[in-house]
């Protein structure tokens, strides 16, 4: 089986970036000079997944119009022979790539969201990608990701080692080792206190799932703050399937915190062909 389709859960309301996620949504501010749900829809064009998946909410029409064609700009940008931006413009979208949205009514959680694709992904395995997670490694996390599920055809979780007192911010894993960096997960907790993390394997927020999961998602009653967790569908999924963890090779920038957020514009800003020169200069003239 081959991975085709990418869910992305992208209706939640941002309130940690407040004022600024009012009337925009949180996917949508910009790391440098793109905002992170394209970060992560070309992370999963570039693992070989054609068909997007966006669970929505009300008051995000952003995202959708940012995939969307944008005729009159497009008219400008040909009418003035800005042919570099008017390319640019249209690789948001490449041609071959499908973008579908379900509306997500009620603020569930994640194991919602995800359960809100269920009809779309129409049995098939599905990558699931958190925007707020931007990671960048090479190859892309999830096309490691893929690359491992080729093999084992099995639910994969991404994982990273955190600090003990962070748990609380992570779903967590523990199991038997495979290789260096896969487990066989035995046990996954979501949020545990520190003092009762059975590891500090965090989940990151890049998922393959076998449709088996919708069973497990559905049956859930609510979990750590009311949610239905999606760590609790894993965490049920594995009394019937194997589920691995993936230490995956790559950065990951916690965006979904002002802190990280702001380490991702400053340490892509670097990266970047055009800029990073002339910001590494200007950084240099601080007085930090």
């Amino acid at each position: 089986m081959k991975i085709n389709k990418a869910v992305f859960p992208v209706a939640g309301l941002g309130t940690r970036f407040l004022p600024a996620t009012k009337a925009q949504p949180k996917e949508m501010l910009p790391v440098v000079d793109k905002p992170l749900i394209q970060y992560a829809v070309e992370e999963a064009y570039a693992a070989g997944i054609r068909q997007m998946i966006f669970v929505n909410g009300r008051n995000k029409r952003a995202i959708p119009d940012h995939f969307d064609t944008a005729y009159e700009l497009e008219a400008e940008l040909a009418a003035s022979q800005k042919k570099e931006l008017l390319a640019l413009v249209h690789s948001i979208k490449p041609d071959d790539m499908e973008c579908i949205y379900i509306r997500q009514s009620k603020a569930l959680g994640l194991g919602h969201a995800v359960l809100c694709a269920q009809s779309v992904v129409n049995g098939e395995p599905f990558a699931v990608l958190l925007a707020d997670d931007l990671m960048v490694g090479k190859p892309p996390v999830l096309q490691q990701m893929a690359n491992q599920f080729a093999e084992l055809q099995a639910s994969i979780v991404a994982v990273q080692e955190v600090p003990a007192e962070h748990t609380k911010r992570y779903g967590i894993v523990a199991g038997t080792q495979v290789t260096d960096r896969l487990m066989d997960v035995t046990q996954i907790v979501e949020k545990p206190d520190p003092d009762k993390a059975p590891s500090r394997q965090g989940v990151a927020g890049r998922y393959i799932l076998t449709p088996s999961i919708f069973r497990e998602i559905a049956n859930l009653p609510r979990g750590v703050g009311g949610e239905i967790q999606l760590t609790d569908g894993i965490a049920s999924l594995m009394r019937h399937e194997k589920v691995f963890a993936y230490r995956y090779d790559g950065q990951r920038y916690d965006c979904g915190s002002k802190e990280g957020f702001l380490q991702a514009n400053v340490e892509l800003a670097l990266a970047h062909p055009q800029l990073g020169d002339s910001f590494r200069q200007y950084l240099k003239t601080l007085a930090l």
